[in-house]
């Protein structure tokens, strides 16, 4: 093979390699935080606590579901 050949083919195989990197990474991202949620409502209660809010459990549950549904939105 000539010099011009292995450089195509090494400059083929580092944009596939990261072509692939990208969606395998991005597959487990989504994975982990579909396990494993930034955010729980025990969290919300504690932050609410915390700015004197006294946190109702309609309230808690109103706050969880419209951050589910904004991280919904970006898929």
């Amino acid at each position: 093979m000539t010099t011009g050949a292995w450089i195509f083919v090494a400059i083929i195989t580092f944009i596939l390699g990261m072509v692939a990197g990208f969606f395998i990474s991005r597959k487990y991202m989504i994975k982990y935080f579909e396990e494993n949620p930034p955010i729980s409502e025990d969290m919300i209660r504690a932050m609410m606590a915390q700015m004197g809010q006294k946190p109702s459990a309609k309230r808690v549950r109103q706050i969880s579901q419209s951050m589910r549904s904004v991280g919904n939105k970006r898929k």
